[in-house]
């Protein structure tokens, strides 16, 4: 089973009791459970799910199909999570894949911890982010699109090195055969899927304007006659030039007498704490038991509903920049991930981000006027560096699209530091050097301290 998800975070699997820094005992044979699945993507799931009011989306329709542009903005709109069917992507992909991230955690934590990820380079695994200043529990691994686009030269090919993000730091085929092999056509396929839904995430954002515009709304920006999804700007050069990562999460049985790390303690029984991701869009593969997504419930303070994946689904959610891009047309929603006493648990959210060299910019038509867009352009390299600085040690500070919005009423002069520093960044062509996260961290205590 499936489930992918706009966001950062999810779950895979059950087992044994092991914490993160001990290998877990192998999962047995998928045989029956893939029979399982196959008999339950024939059936059709309702229109929404009744138990966490997240609507469920046929991607069996065309792009042109005006229902299928209607649902995907109607739910990017509220609650900026959805479930997908019919998304394309093979259950024996995926469950050759969800095999591979659990023989990869069942590997002795010494052997992981060579492959760790550094204040050079932000690919690799760790057992030690942060999430809102807060540790969370679990141990990951993040790779992405190398440097070169070309997945046949190894990793530390040095023409990889033109990368913000870093190095992919794979196990080698001694180790886990066939891994890298997996992963990457796990990855191509989400990248095929996170394609689509942008371009209909376009489509919908222009029939929201068409059928939508209000004078008195200020957030409002009028449609273009002439605008052709299929040939924007921006969506092409995302195709071409996307910075996407995959993350695998393993989430151990949460305990007291245990941590995450070696060296450090949690600070809450949160696998991840609430947080919005900051790219564009996220697919999440999850079991379809694991019971772990939690968003606020509509209309409510501190009332989290819980996001129960439905078997051959994939959950959707969008980002801080599609945020941007729509003029807060569309949401990036709030969301956390919970720990359980008893069960071990895996995800694989697919982040789905911009070029690095691209600025997000409330997306304009030939009639509208820059003083009706709601954010300042947003470097992406910019905002993912400083991001991850964040992530990467508690600064006490962290990166929102919020420090960008023209209307910031508690600290009207955050988007002006901000600016200064991102044209710092960009004039120094920190979006093309190697990565090194001291000098991030360095830019967002200047970005927070000066006047």
């Amino acid at each position: 089973l499936l489930v992918v998800l706009v966001t950062e975070k999810g779950c895979l699997v059950k087992g044994s009791t092991s914490t993160p820094n001990q290998a877990g005992s192998s999962v047995s044979s998928n045989a029956a459970i893939h029979q399982g699945l196959e008999a339950k993507l024939h059936q059709q799931p309702k229109p929404q799910d009744p138990h966490n009011n997240v609507p469920v989306i046929d991607l069996s329709l065309s792009n042109d199909d005006e229902r299928l542009i209607q649902q995907i903005a109607r739910a990017c709109q509220d609650p900026g999570f959805f479930q997908v069917i019919n998304h394309g992507i093979s259950m024996e992909l995926i469950q050759t894949f969800r095999r591979q991230c659990e023989l990869y955690y069942d590997l002795p934590a010494t052997l992981k911890q060579g492959w760790k990820r550094s204040k050079r380079n932000a690919r690799g695994y760790f057992d030690d982010e942060y999430t809102k200043q807060k540790l969370d529990w679990k141990q990951a691994l993040d790779v992405g699109v190398p440097g070169s686009r070309d997945w046949t030269l190894a990793d530390n090919d040095p023409r990889n090195e033109q990368c913000c993000d870093g190095l992919n730091q794979f196990p080698p085929t001694s180790v886990l055969p066939e891994y890298r092999q997996v992963t990457v056509a796990y990855m191509q396929a989400c990248e095929t899927l996170s394609k689509r839904l942008a371009l209909l995430m376009a489509k919908g954002l222009h029939w929201l304007r068409r059928h939508e515009e209000r004078e008195d709304d200020a957030a409002a920006l009028p449609a273009d006659p002439s605008f052709v999804a299929e040939d924007d700007p921006f969506l092409l050069d995302m195709a071409a030039n996307h910075s996407s990562y995959l993350r695998t999460n393993y989430y151990p049985p949460h305990n007291t007498a245990s941590s995450p790390s070696s060296s450090s303690q949690s600070s809450s029984t949160l696998g991840i704490s609430p947080h919005k991701d900051a790219g564009f869009l996220t697919v999440l593969l999850q079991d379809d038991d694991c019971h772990s997504l939690q968003v606020p419930r509509h209309g409510t303070h501190g009332d989290w509903m819980t996001v129960s994946p439905i078997p051959g689904a994939l959950t959707i959610n969008t980002g801080d920049m599609a945020q941007i891009w729509s003029n807060d047309a569309y949401q990036a929603p709030l969301h956390r991930v919970l720990t359980s006493s008893s069960q071990r648990r895996y995800s694989a959210p697919f982040f789905y981000n911009p070029p690095y060299h691209t600025t997000i910019q409330p997306f304009m038509s030939t009639t509208t006027t820059a003083a009706r867009s709601m954010y300042h352009p947003v470097l992406w390299a910019y905002f993912r560096a400083v991001r991850f600085a964040g992530d990467w040690t508690n600064l006490g500070v962290e990166i929102q699209i919020e420090h960008f919005r023209k209307d910031l009423g508690d600290d009207p002069m955050a988007s002006r530091r901000h600016l200064r520093v991102q044209d710092l960044f960009q004039k120094q062509g920190m979006d093309t050097k190697p990565f090194d996260v001291e000098q991030y961290a360095a830019l967002l205590s200047m970005a927070e301290t000066q006047k």
